[in-house]
């Protein structure tokens, strides 16, 4: 298994301008993401409460939360990510920040009332994914929900190169970080199942 695979940076400084070379780029909200807040199961943004887009890529997500009503942050540990983001979506009403997921600013504990995360753990490390579930479960905000959607890794099932399936027990952290599931579905999205999974503060 090779965890020591390009950095984000320097793949989105060589795309350059060529948006359609970053792999996981869509230019479009995640459809999953979409269809879940249209539903009557995705909570409804009051004043002021606060969305968080985990490894924001090039922002799409984001800007679909903040046309919903959602006072929106989103990062993404790339520089060059976060501006193309600015530069795609000028006058964006989304604070577009750099962030490290594994030291994000103290001010965002339990900070957000909608945390959505969309195959960022997948991307990273086996070695590195319990203390990443741990880091985005720490923002999510006393009754808030979390979007997660990832690849799935079935037991004993081997794990070769990015991205790095997500098996249930990696997930279950977020469980024992206080949150619960409020529903989870596993999709065919060869070669791997997609989990999509929503949870809820308690």
């Amino acid at each position: 298994m090779s965890e020591n695979p390009r950095p984000f940076e320097e793949i989105y400084a060589e795309a350059g301008d060529d948006l359609d070379a970053i792999p996981w780029a869509s230019l479009a909200a995640n459809p999953s993401l979409v269809a879940w807040l249209d539903s009557d199961a995705a909570r409804r943004p009051g004043a002021g409460d606060r969305a968080l887009v985990v490894g924001c890529g090039l922002g799409d997500d984001a800007e679909e939360l903040a046309r919903r009503g959602w006072q929106t942050t989103a990062f993404d540990i790339s520089p060059t990510a976060i501006a193309r983001c600015r530069n795609r979506f000028p006058g964006s009403a989304v604070d577009y920040e750099v962030a490290d997921l594994f030291t994000l600013p103290r001010t965002w504990d339990a900070a957000f009332g909608l945390v959505v995360e969309i195959r960022t753990l997948q991307s990273l490390p086996l070695a590195t994914r319990a203390a990443a579930v741990d880091a985005v479960a720490a923002t999510v905000a006393p009754a808030g929900q979390l979007f997660v959607r990832c690849y799935g890794r079935r037991p004993a099932q081997p794990v070769d190169q990015r991205p790095w399936p997500v098996s249930r027990d990696e997930l279950a952290g977020f469980e024992r970080n206080g949150l619960r599931v409020r529903s989870f579905t596993e999709g065919d999205e060869p070669p791997e199942p997609m989990f999509t999974i929503v949870y809820e503060r308690r």
